[in-house]
């Protein structure tokens, strides 16, 4: 038996590319975003009541990892990318169906569009359901996870003093946290857990609409270079 599902909307995020995506949501509160809902759910008799609620879950499509070929083992970024493990003891993005579940904060309500924060989905991504958030059936306070028991370590960002006025003045314009936005993500060392890149190695990435550059000059710090207005297309 086959099931065909479509999207209820559509998510207008920070993040425009996959590279230095939280690997979980919650991660980086400053990360922002919109989901704007379509047809039929988009005349506000489908989010009616979601003002009582601060978060939700959200199911979503990993729409630029779908595969045809599913996978039976995965290696974790968790276990350093080179142990196996199956997918299903994984929140890997590989997938069967493509099928990612986030918990994020939801903080307003329109008709048409549901303002997020501490998202970790990438621009553009498809939605297929919404439920809110239950604090005491969702939240189990003896559960475990012996492969993730706590939040991966964060490292210090450091920034060039360019680099830092560039990102305020960008912020302003955006009117977005963005200073915030890129420490709680580069905190979280992006970069795949194998590589063991040269100092001199810049990595990058797109935050908004700007382009973000910064190196590992020692390890345990990130140094950000540069931080300029994408040029549009």
């Amino acid at each position: 038996m086959t099931h065909s599902v479509s999207p209820i909307g559509f998510v207008r995020s920070c993040f425009k590319e996959k590279f230095a995506i939280p690997r979980q949501p919650q991660l980086a509160p400053a990360a922002r975003g919109v989901l704007e809902l379509v047809a039929p759910f988009d005349q506000g008799d489908a989010v009616q009541g979601l003002e009582q609620v601060s978060h939700v879950w959200l199911l979503f499509l990993f729409h630029q990892a779908l595969e045809d070929k599913p996978r039976l083992k995965v290696r974790p970024p968790r276990l350093g990318g080179n142990t196996s493990m199956g997918v299903f003891a994984t929140r890997a993005t590989h997938r069967p169906n493509g099928i990612g579940q986030s918990v994020v904060r939801l903080d307003k309500v329109e008709a048409a569009r549901l303002h997020l924060s501490g998202i970790d989905l990438l621009d553009g991504t498809p939605i297929l359901d919404i439920k809110p958030y239950v604090p005491y059936a969702d939240s189990v306070l003896d559960a475990r996870n012996d492969m993730a028991s706590g939040a991966p370590v964060l490292i210090e960002v450091q920034w060039s003093d360019s680099a830092l006025v560039q990102a305020h003045e960008h912020a302003t314009r955006l009117a977005e946290p963005l200073v915030a936005l890129i420490e709680q993500c580069l905190a979280q060392d992006p970069r795949p857990a194998y590589q063991k890149p040269a100092p001199e190695r810049e990595y990058g990435a797109k935050f908004w609409d700007v382009d973000v550059r910064w190196h590992y000059p020692k390890p345990g710090l990130i140094c950000v270079l540069q931080v300029i207005m994408l040029m549009p297309a």
